[in-house]
């Protein structure tokens, strides 16, 4: 179990070109402190995913969360968890599930999911100001949580967020303590960005 007093680990993003600090400062660590989260930073948190860009204004994003203080709550998320996920995530002091409303026009269902994950992303970046760290996961069954948590149909359960302050690696067992701590890698620009045409490759995008 970690303490509330540790130095938390920084792997801020070796950028090739200039980004925001609370994005640089962005990564899933695995290692939470003990340190229950404050209502209000929960509050803000879900107040910036409400303020998220989506399709018509449609707001198709729902999120089911359980902090530590209520076991059984916090239980029931874990799960649904895969047993990789659980033995770490445990730790965690806040658990979210991310549900999706299925558009109901165009047969557009997938931009549910686009809007959702625009929610999840601002609900990340102020996790961030907050001093708090997230970890998402796909790693769960989605059909045990309808059925644990009465998610009706028209809507989906996408992932499962680990929320809470920064832990203490040396907590974890060995081999999530070595990709903790290993270095933080991405693609360079030119393999994903393009510009006019596909695999056509933004000449100035290299650092």
């Amino acid at each position: 179990m970690s303490n509330t007093n540790i130095t938390p680990l920084r792997k801020p993003a070796e950028a090739a070109h200039p980004i925001h600090e609370l994005i640089s400062e962005r990564w899933s660590p695995r290692a939470f402190s003990t340190r229950p989260v404050e209502h209000q930073k929960l509050h803000s948190i879900f107040e910036a995913a409400r303020w998220a860009a989506s399709a018509a204004n449609f707001q198709p994003w729902s999120f089911i969360f359980a902090v530590k203080e209520h076991a059984e709550d916090h239980a029931r998320i874990l799960e649904t968890l895969v047993p990789n996920n659980a033995g770490w995530a445990k730790e965690a002091p806040v658990l979210i599930i991310t549900v999706a409303k299925l558009y109901d026009f165009a047969g557009r269902e997938y931009h549910s999911y686009y809007d959702l994950g625009m929610a999840v992303e601002n609900l990340v970046i102020q996790a961030g100001d907050l001093g708090l760290v997230v970890h998402q996961m796909g790693g769960f069954d989605a059909d045990k949580a309808r059925e644990l948590f009465n998610i009706p149909a028209g809507y989906n359960a996408l992932t499962v967020i680990a929320l809470g302050y920064p832990g203490s690696a040396d907590d974890l067992h060995p081999v999530l303590r070595e990709r903790e701590l290993a270095p933080r890698e991405r693609k360079p620009l030119e393999e994903f960005v393009f510009e006019g045409s596909w695999k056509q490759a933004a000449p100035d995008a290299q650092a």
